[in-house]
């Protein structure tokens, strides 16, 4: 089953976001806490949206998203943050159910596209990915500017 996150589910969706860092060979890289996902995700002004997986009524996965823009299509896009199922509930269509579900979410919505990145060593998920249809923009490179860098930038 997937459901939209409540406020309660903050403690659960920081907990999977730990458990994808580690996955993703980053365990200390999470700097967010329980008030910074909850004010994200359910303050004042909403930048996130979730929902959480459940099997048997345990939280197995979650996805993370927000809207994105084109100015090509001149409208609004989905983008995934953050995708994650626990090992234990890979294989029993947990993922797809996700992404079927945003991508329902996109067309809901009247949404041009429905984006995410994944890492380029993680060839059981692109793989997932393009059996449902993903395409992979090879031709693009991400960039990113945080940290000290992004205090320089900022500065100039």
């Amino acid at each position: 089953m997937i459901r939209t996150a409540a406020p309660a589910d903050v403690p659960t969706i920081l907990q999977l976001v730990r458990e994808l860092a580690e996955y993703e060979r980053e365990p200390d890289a999470v700097k967010a806490g329980e008030s910074d996902l909850h004010a994200a995700l359910f303050g004042a002004r909403p930048v996130a949206e979730a929902v959480i997986a459940e099997v048997d009524g345990a939280a197995v996965g979650m996805a993370l998203f927000f809207p994105s823009f084109s100015t090509w299509e001149g409208r609004a896009g989905l983008y995934l943050e953050d995708l994650f199922v626990r090992p234990s509930a890979r294989g029993l269509g947990v993922g797809k159910s996700l992404l079927v579900h945003l991508a329902g979410v996109a067309m809901d919505r009247g949404y041009a596209r429905f984006e995410w990145q994944v890492l380029d060593w993680n060839a059981p998920a692109i793989g997932f990915y393009h059996a449902l249809g993903a395409r992979s923009q090879d031709e693009w490179t991400g960039m990113r500017v945080d940290g000290d860098a992004l205090t320089r930038l900022a500065k100039r």
